[in-house]
């Protein structure tokens, strides 16, 4: 689990096409200190596992499942991308909980005064305003919500430890909605 609470950006050194899916390298050193092979990292809010490791880098691989889902078919060598160690017993919550399973990615329609992103209709029953979502793995609060697009507002110290601050129109991020909305809406549907 994750909080959404960025604790580095990291840069793509590598990536490398495989025969299931993408093999990728970040660049990074305070989220994979005392990092083993095979914890779990938060990379623009999806969970992988560390399969590769050395002092200042970490690999992974993305499935093809993972790809369909995620913005990593669009990441490039040098881009950068939002880190977060896994939630230990004992650490402050001070995002909201995350699992690091993207639902779907967004496209942004705008940057300023807010950031405004269009999302599949698939989503809508999970989003409410004011409510928590998770944009690139930061944990946000939507502030305005329509039928196809959400907005929310983005304090300058968010801009500064996030990649969100490099965003640009009509790119795309990786969306996870709230967990207790999710559960909510299943439970609502099962008992109807």
């Amino acid at each position: 689990m994750f909080t959404g609470i960025i604790t580095e950006i990291g840069k793509i050194s590598r990536i490398q096409a495989t025969k299931d899916g993408k093999f990728f390298t970040i660049t990074a050193k305070p989220t994979i200190k005392n990092k083993k092979i095979g914890q779990s990292v938060s990379v623009n809010g999806a969970c992988v596992s560390i399969s590769k490791l050395t002092k200042t880098s970490f690999s992974f691989t993305a499935v093809s499942e993972t790809l369909k889902k995620t913005n990593f078919t669009h990441l490039k060598i040098n881009d950068s991308v939002n880190l977060e160690s896994a939630l230990s017993i004992g650490q402050n919550l001070d995002g909201h909980f995350l699992l690091g399973h993207i639902d779907c990615t967004g496209t942004v329609l705008s940057i300023k005064p807010k950031l405004t992103i269009s999302y599949p209709f698939s989503i809508k029953p999970y989003l409410s305003l004011k409510g928590s979502v998770a944009i690139n793995g930061v944990s946000l609060t939507i502030s305005t919500l329509s039928k196809n697009a959400f907005s929310v507002d983005l304090i300058p110290l968010t801009l500064q430890k996030t990649n969100l601050s490099k965003l640009q129109k009509r790119n795309k991020v990786n969306l996870e909605i709230d967990l207790i909305a999710r559960y909510l809406k299943t439970l609502l549907d099962a008992k109807k």
